[in-house]
């Protein structure tokens, strides 16, 4: 275990950077370790945070709130990519970070991202910085449309994305991502033409041990996950070449923790690096039932340098369904008792407020048999009654 930089002989504490469903799972997993957790959130009780007494809701903005959390914790983690990067620096003074700030500057900038791992053979989409219209028509001229003009930060589930099919689009585009914000940095990608959406978990700690977790199909519905596979239904020489892949991203980063690698495959059998998640990531969910080392698990031995847990599947087939909100209202649930008669794994991440595609919790059933599996947990989800 890495020696901690203070709080030397007391029980270790495990400082989270969020408070969502990550970071509830993540603290689940830490609970059946021994160890304690600290959450800090914007916000009191949220769903990680009511779940531990050292709760501080007034968030990571807060520096007040921020110095008295980093007094308590001895290891820092976080469930999302989207702090600021002064933040994480100061926190790295004090404490141990994972991942580190230096890691996560490579990975928060989804240009950077591609920009680095393309630089070491790993494919991607054609791809290019577009701070004006004059850049996006000259990408467009090079490539041509479709393609997408993405945020380079802060964008998930789809938020952050556009896609261009003329140069009316292109204006649009500038319009609702540049009106306001200015300064906000953009990118342009091709569309890329693809059979399957592929992503891979992947747990270093920081001796350099390396896990690579099964590669799954993940099923999306208006941008969000809704499905996920294990293993994906393809041929076992691409499901190698996409782990070898993943693990090459986070080697090349010197990443610690769990990592989400999400790519495509293509009609023609190519493999393309997609996006790079720091964090657990809803594609793994899966591993909490189906893997004897869930990612929630893994992340906490990576970051504590402890050695990594196997993350072989039990079972031959284990499928994921999210959960997504169907209305705007209570995040509340009229009956499951029908749903966990057909022998699923029911997680109900416990927000307060539900709004249409927000995730609110998932169900995961594993089995022998592909299609058994798959057919009995969308028998589940579809008993769930609102």
């Amino acid at each position: 275990m890495i020696e901690s930089k203070k709080h030397i002989g007391k029980p270790l504490v495990l400082g989270i950077l969020g408070g969502g469903q990550l970071a509830k799972m993540t603290l689940q997993a830490a609970m059946r370790m021994g160890l304690d957790v600290a959450i800090i959130e914007n916000g009191d009780n949220s769903p990680a945070g009511k779940m531990t007494k050292f709760d501080f809701g007034g968030g990571y903005k807060n520096q007040e709130e921020l110095d008295k959390f980093i007094e308590l914790v001895d290891v820092v983690t976080l469930e999302n990519e989207f702090i600021d990067t002064h933040i994480l620096e100061h926190i790295e003074k004090y404490v141990t970070l994972a991942p580190s700030s230096k890691v996560m500057s490579l990975v928060q900038d989804k240009f950077t991202q591609k920009e680095t791992f393309s630089k070491i053979g790993i494919k991607t989409a054609n791809f290019a910085k577009v701070d004006s219209l004059v850049d996006a028509d000259n990408f467009a001229l090079e490539y041509g449309f479709p393609f997408l003009i993405k945020t380079r930060r802060n964008g998930y589930d789809g938020y952050g994305n556009f896609t261009i099919r003329n140069s009316t689009d292109i204006i649009a585009a500038f319009d609702k991502f540049k009106k306001g914000n200015p300064e906000r940095e953009l990118m342009a990608e091709s569309f890329v033409n693809f059979s399957n959406e592929l992503a891979v978990m992947v747990a270093r700690n920081f001796s350099g041990e390396i896990i690579v977790y099964p590669c799954v199909e993940t099923i999306q519905e208006n941008h969000i996950c809704r499905k996920v596979i294990a293993p994906a239904n393809i041929e076992s020489n691409i499901l190698d070449n996409a782990k070898e892949i993943a693990s090459k991203c986070i080697q090349t980063i010197n990443g610690v923790g769990v990592f989400g690698v999400e790519m495509f495959l293509t009609k023609n059998g190519e493999i393309l690096f997609n996006e790079i998640a720091p964090r657990p990531h809803n594609s793994g969910h899966y591993s909490i039932e189906g893997c004897k080392t869930s990612q929630f698990e893994n992340q906490i031995r990576a970051v504590l340098d402890l050695p990594l847990g196997s993350a072989n599947l039990v079972r031959p087939s284990a499928v994921m369904i999210n959960i997504l909100g169907e209305k705007d209202g209570k995040g509340v649930f009229e009956n499951i008792e029908d749903t966990l008669h057909e022998n699923v794994a029911l997680h109900l991440y416990g927000k307060a407020e539900s709004r249409k595609g927000r995730k609110m919790g998932h169900l995961t059933a594993i089995g022998d048999n592909a299609k058994e599996t798959d057919e009995r947990v969308e028998r589940a989800f579809a008993k769930i009654v609102w």
